[in-house]
């Protein structure tokens, strides 16, 4: 899966528009502890702290699309550590659905199907880097 530059634009635009990143991400995990439950017990530490790190995570990677391979390491790092905190593969889908509900929450009617395509391409991209880097030594899938 690769982005093409209009994705790339579309998407660092469409973030340098979010106005409350906090609410942005308050209703993600909210979206996401509604449609796979089981993902709540993953989370022990604070919420508004987990809120931030999530906000700085999508930021640095959305301000890195142009050359992915400077962060090509840090998101194989970030899909090993899930392993370990219990994140399957079936939870990387879970929150790539999340995702994109809380953008079109944000968004409402400015958040054409392009944009949504956009979205779930760059998204896609980051998984799938992360789970062949966290599930590439296991035999188990963890689905």
């Amino acid at each position: 899966m690769t982005l093409t530059n209009n994705q790339k634009a579309i998407v660092q635009t469409t973030f340098g528009q979010v106005t409350d990143a906090d609410l942005l991400a308050n209703r993600f995990y909210n979206r996401l502890f509604e449609i796979d439950p089981s993902t709540q017990s993953l989370f022990k530490h604070d919420m508004a702290e987990q809120r931030q790190k999530l906000i700085q995570t999508i930021g640095v990677v959305v301000n890195n699309l142009g050359d992915l391979s400077t962060i090509v390491p840090a998101i194989q790092s970030l899909g090993k550590r899930h392993v370990a905190y219990g994140v399957t593969i079936n939870h990387w889908d879970s929150v790539g659905n999340a995702l994109l509900w809380a953008l079109e929450d944000a968004f409402g009617p400015a958040f054409t199907p392009d944009i949504r395509h956009a979205w779930a391409s760059a998204y896609g991209l980051i998984a799938q880097t992360a789970i062949a880097a966290a599930y590439a030594t296991s035999e188990e899938s963890n689905n």
